[in-house]
C-alpha cells in the first residue's frame, strides 16, 4: 500500500469490496475515489496499464487487467475480489465507448465494439458479479447508462441502442434478483467534464458552450457528481431502491422545451 494514501477508518461502505470496471480515468476514477473514501476496499477492472498506478494511489485496491467484452476476464476480476478481500458486494459496470458519427458511416466494426464494450461488457460484469452475490443473499449492481439511454440524438445509433439497453437491462435484472436480495440499478449521466468528452470536442463532435446552454443547470456535471450518486446507491442508504435509472444531467433528459 502507498504510504502516503490515506485509509478510511469508517465510512458508509467500510469492510465491503467494490468491482469498478473502467475505473482509471475519468468517471469510473472518480467513483473509486469516493467508494474509498468511504471504506470500500476496490478491485479495478481495466485495459489501461495506469490502472496498476490508481490501484497503488488509492491503497486496498487491486488492478486486473482485461477486456469486460471477455468473460474470462470479468470472472477473473470477481474472483480476485473474494481472493483478495474475502468478498464481493459491490460491482460498477461502467466501462464505455463513445460512438459520434453519421450512421450512415458506421461500419459493422463500429457497430459491433460499442456493443461489446457498452452492452455485452455490462452484461457480462452484471452476470459474473451475481454469480458470486446471489448465493450470499446480497449485493448491490450498478450498471452505467447515460441521458442517451433515455433521450436520443442523431449520429449517435450505436451508443444510444447500447444505453438504452443498459437501462432496461438494469429494471430486468432488479426484478429478477430482488428477492434474493440483490439489488440493480442504472446511473444515467449527462454531459460530464472528462477526457471521453474533451476528445469529442476536439475532434469538433461536441460543441461545449452549447451543450453548457442547453443544460438547464447551465453547466456539464462534475464526475464528483456522479461519483456521489454511485455511493448513495451502492449505499444502505438506497436499501429500498432497485430496478432504478438514475439520471445525473443537470435536467437535460427533463427539458423538452427548445
Amino acid at each position: 500500500m502507498n504510504p502516503t494514501t490515506s485509509v478510511p477508518a469508517a465510512g458508509r461502505l467500510a469492510g465491503r469490496c467494490a468491482l469498478i470496471t473502467g475505473g482509471a480515468s475519468g468517471i469510473g476514477l472518480a467513483v473509486c475515489r469516493a467508494l474509498r473514501a468511504e471504506g470500500a476496499s476496490l478491485v479495478l477492472l481495466d485495459p489501461d496499464p495506469k490502472a496498476e498506478d490508481v490501484a497503488a494511489d488509492l491503497g486496498e485496491t487491486v488492478a486486473v487487467h482485461g477486456s469486460v467484452a471477455v468473460r474470462a476476464d470479468v470472472a477473473a476480476a470477481c474472483d480476485t475480489a473474494l481472493a483478495r478481500f474475502g468478498r464481493l458486494d459491490i460491482a460498477l459496470a461502467n466501462a464505455g465507448v463513445s460512438q459520434n458519427q453519421p450512421t450512415l458511416d458506421v461500419t459493422d466494426a463500429d457497430w459491433q465494439r460499442v456493443m461489446d464494450v457498452n452492452l455485452t461488457g455490462v452484461f457480462l460484469t452484471a452476470q459474473e458479479a451475481a454469480r458470486r452475490m446471489l448465493p450470499q443473499g446480497r449485493g448491490v449492481i450498478l450498471l452505467m447508462a447515460s441521458m442517451y439511454g433515455v433521450v436520443a440524438a442523431p449520429e449517435r445509433v450505436g451508443y444510444c441502442v447500447s444505453k438504452a439497453g443498459v437501462a432496461m437491462m438494469a429494471k430486468t435484472l432488479a426484478v429478477e434478483w430482488a428477492a434474493q436480495g440483490v439489488r440493480v440499478n442504472a446511473i444515467a449521466p449527462g454531459y460530464v467534464r472528462t477526457p471521453f468528452l474533451d476528445d469529442l470536442a476536439a475532434r469538433g463532435r461536441v460543441d461545449l458552450e452549447r451543450l453548457r446552454h442547453r443544460t438547464p443547470m447551465g453547466r456539464l456535471v462534475a464526475v464528483e457528481e456522479v461519483a456521489d450518486a454511485a455511493v448513495f446507491l451502492a449505499s444502505d442508504q438506497a436499501s429500498a431502491i432497485t430496478g432504478h435509472v438514475l439520471g445525473v444531467d443537470g435536467g437535460w433528459a427533463a427539458y423538452g422545451y427548445l
